[in-house]
């Protein structure tokens, strides 16, 4: 079962998940974390406008969709991130390599999604959505589309590109089409609990049909944009370490690594 779900043997054995082949780890450390102030200095003014504007009524109402659940999910994964960087930059070693085998698949899991799940919410926004939101009406409305549907995969991309991650495992596959389904339920409850249809095509006055090519289209989409970051990631990772011979920075605390000079070039199974 560990083998089947990727954690089998040490994890994450040559640092991969808090090291960079192009940033040393504090710095890396450092960016992770300022990207986790800017996504929950976003979350919090877009919570102050709506207690100023409508009461609270939008704040109330943005963990029904999932283009904030996901937000939220990358400002946690990067303040997270950052701070497991930091500690292995000043000790040597990481937090992770201590955690019990559920948390570390989990945390595994949890770069998947926000490395998919980002590239999602931009394709179907701005694919599917933006038509009919009018996304640039209003300098509020700007910076809201901006941040939320476009700089939010600048920030995943900044994860497929910089860091040192390994491909992520298929099993993750099937689990982040679980999430979607459990999202879907998600949305149905709170129609039925609240009035409202979160996103316009799952309304099943649009048609049962529509709905289903919808949320089949989905999750074509999200087995496609897994795909396309798993190549991603092999690509970097053949362009950085074959070619280019950036094996990686690593904490000059990190004995047998950055203590020595020395490069590592195991592949650890994240």
């Amino acid at each position: 079962m560990l083998q089947l779900l990727a954690i089998d043997g040490p994890f994450d054995p040559n640092h991969r998940l808090q090291t960079s082949w192009a940033l040393p780890p504090l710095l890396f450390g450092l960016v992770r974390l300022l990207f986790s102030v800017y996504i929950f200095q976003y979350l919090f003014y877009r919570i102050a406008y709506s207690a100023v504007t409508d009461g609270g009524l939008l704040a109330g109402q943005s963990f029904s969709y999932f283009t904030n659940i996901t937000y939220w999910s990358l400002g946690f994964y990067f303040a997270f991130a950052g701070f497991h960087t930091v500690i292995y930059a000043l000790r040597g070693t990481a937090p992770l390599q201590r955690w019990p085998k559920a948390l570390q698949f989990m945390h595994a899991l949890f770069y998947s999604s926000i490395t998919t799940f980002s590239f999602l919410v931009t394709i179907v926004y701005w694919g599917i959505l933006a038509d009919t939101d009018y996304p640039f009406l209003t300098t509020v409305s700007g910076y809201s589309n901006v941040s939320g549907h476009l700089l939010n995969s600048v920030f995943a991309f900044f994860e497929v590109a910089i860091a040192r991650t390994e491909r992520p495992p298929w099993i993750h596959l099937p689990l982040l089409v679980l999430f979607l389904a459990g999202y879907l339920a998600v949305a149905y409850i709170t129609y039925a609990t609240q009035g409202f249809y979160t996103y316009a095509f799952l309304n099943p006055a649009t048609g049962n049909g529509k709905v289903t090519a919808y949320c089949f289209g989905i999750v074509a989409a999200i087995c496609i944009v897994f795909a396309v970051v798993w190549l991603l990631i092999w690509a970097r990772l053949v362009v950085t370490e074959k070619y280019l011979g950036a094996k990686g920075k690593f904490s000059s605390r990190d004995r047998g690594r950055g203590g020595d000079g020395k490069g590592a070039a195991e592949v650890s199974k994240v």
